[in-house]
């Protein structure tokens, strides 16, 4: 369905109002851009755009599309991501940012290199431009350029490459040339637009699925006829997914809460360079202490944007009794091979049930989402290649002016890169459980490195590598088993949940065993030395992250 007159409209304003900001934020104010001020905003950001930023970088078409994808195949339950991430950025704010402030870095594997080594750092740095490029940007700008293939389009892939492009280049148009002051002050509005828009889509399909039209009504409806979408903690065979998945395989039960999601949150939130980066550029420790209980705030509301209007697609495509069928599965949901597109559950949504000028608005929302983590993404791998690759290896005594410059061009050619690969990626069907997966294999040994370097101070340099390097056959243990041989007494087939837990705490064992043989019990040279005072947070945000945490179990224990 083609967008109406005031629906470009919209758009068109929204575009020209994010470029605007970005480009002002980035002018040249009578100085030199120096690396602070490029790659950590001047180090002036306050509580309240560190928040919003941390958000804006966050929710993108992984989330806006790939969530809602899952919320149509599985339900509720994969909010646990978005509620469990509040109680984890609560602890990387109390426990992390400290350490990371206080060192003052610009990025993780500088901080790698300061506890550990150079040459750890640099395996790091080149590991995370690689993921950053050949999957972040790439499944990013995949995920969105199909949502605008659908909602602007016919959804037949017309569109994909022109979308593609656009999207890279708007996002590059103001954050390679600002750095990360002018992504920071665009993801305040863009954060403001993608839950408005988020909410709208939301509202409107309850309406639509609601029999007396009331929101509420339609909550109410949904819920009872497909009460199972609402379990948060799974049983092994209680929800299969439309194409035949057991979801206890993606979401196992009650290691969502003791298990490898903090893995994965911890991984995420903690030790990513593009989303930690926005927090190294606060005014102060407090400053960005308080913008993390900002961002654990809107974390909360997070999935009643990008789960429940998956779950809403699910009930408007179900029979009576809550099941899909072929006779009531809209074509569109429908590939060449007759399975079906979870993925397209939120921009179905958009383009059937949203009014014009509301569906300009909504696609502002979209592209604000994709945009804005395309921003973050690329500011971040041009500040890794640029700090820790460019600076200490090809030009050591590099200008101000010489850094900034490669900053840009770096950018550039990972966009470039990220835009020829991201057409090659397919039908990915749940694309954010695909993403956390895959991410999966490398983090708990990156997680493993982390924890034992800033709160173990024997852990030394060669066995921090070991365990980094002995992380990867010990996820693809649990990947590679050929057919037939899954449930032999070589080979074990278990949820990849469970599979990041043991591979995180068998790497954290082996930094721990071969930290104490080669430093016969004594504290690394370069431990972190650290008081109780050291941790002590401020009235603000232990009252913003006590209320956090009885919200979160409150809603546990109605979803449970």
């Amino acid at each position: 369905m083609s967008l109406e007159f005031w629906d470009i409209v919209v758009f068109v304003a929204y575009c020209a109002l994010i470029l605007g900001i970005g480009l002002y934020v980035s002018r040249d104010k009578g100085k030199e851009k120096t690396a602070e001020d490029y790659f950590l905003a001047g180090k002036s950001l306050p509580w309240w755009a560190i928040g919003a930023s941390l958000i804006a970088a966050n929710i993108s078409a992984e989330q806006f599309i790939g969530m809602s994808g899952s919320g149509f195949a599985i339900g509720l339950a994969i909010a646990s991501y978005e509620w469990m991430a509040a109680i984890t950025l609560l602890l990387v704010g109390k426990f992390f940012l400290p350490i990371f402030i206080n060192k003052g870095i610009y990025t993780i594997p500088e901080f790698v290199e300061k506890r550990y080594s150079t040459n750890l750092k640099t395996i790091l740095a080149v590991f995370w431009i690689a993921l950053f490029v050949f999957v972040n940007l790439t499944t990013v700008m995949y995920l969105g350029a199909r949502a605008m293939d659908t909602v602007i389009g016919n959804g037949d892939g017309s569109l994909m490459m022109i979308s593609i492009i656009c999207l890279g280049l708007f996002a590059a148009a103001y954050s390679l040339y600002g750095g990360l002051s002018a992504v920071a002050w665009t993801d305040v509005v863009q954060v403001v637009l993608l839950v408005a828009g988020g909410l709208i889509t939301t509202f409107i399909a309850l309406g639509k699925v609601s029999p007396t039209g009331n929101v509420i009504d339609g909550f109410v409806h949904v819920f009872n006829t497909v009460p199972g979408k609402f379990s948060m903690i799974l049983s092994k065979g209680e929800i299969i997914t439309p194409d035949g998945k057991d979801a206890w395989w993606d979401l196992p039960g009650l290691s969502v809460l003791i298990g490898g999601m903090w893995v994965a949150n911890i991984y995420y939130w903690g030790f990513n360079q593009y989303i930690i980066q926005r927090t190294l550029a606060a005014k102060s420790l407090q400053e960005a202490q308080k913008g993390i209980v900002f961002a654990a705030f809107l974390k909360l509301i997070i999935p009643l944007i990008v789960v429940v209007p998956g779950i809403v697609a699910f009930v408007m495509n179900a029979d009576a009794s809550g099941q899909l069928t072929t006779g009531t599965l809209d074509p569109s949901f429908l590939n060449k091979d007759g399975g079906v597109i979870n993925d397209n559950a939120a921009p179905w949504l958009i383009r059937s049930f949203v009014p014009m000028g509301l569906k300009g608005l909504v696609l502002a929302a979209l592209a604000a989402a994709i945009v804005s983590s395309l921003a973050s993404m690329l500011n971040s791998t041009s500040t890794i290649f640029t700090m820790d690759i460019y600076r200490p290896y090809i030009n050591k005594n590099a200008t101000n002016k010489q850094i900034v410059t490669v900053g840009r061009l770096s950018g550039l050619v990972a966009l470039i890169i990220a835009i020829f690969i991201a057409p090659s990626l397919g039908n990915l069907g749940q694309a954010f459980q695909f993403i956390q997966e895959y991410t999966g294999v490398v983090s708990p040994g990156i997680l493993a490195v982390f924890l034992t370097g800033l709160f173990w101070k024997r852990a030394t340099n060669s066995a921090a590598i070991w365990g980094v390097l002995a992380s990867i056959p010990i996820a693809l243990y649990f990947k590679v088993a050929p057919n037939g041989w899954s449930d032999s007494a070589i080979f074990v087939t278990i949820p990849f949940m469970n599979q990041m837990m043991i591979t995180a705490v068998l790497s954290i064992v082996i930094i721990l065993i071969l930290s104490y043989i080669e430093g016969k019990g004594k504290v690394n040279e370069k431990g972190i030395t650290f008081t109780s005072e050291f941790f002590k947070t401020s009235p603000a945000f232990n009252i913003g992250a006590f209320v956090i945490m009885i919200i979160c179990a409150v809603l546990y224990a109605v979803f449970w």
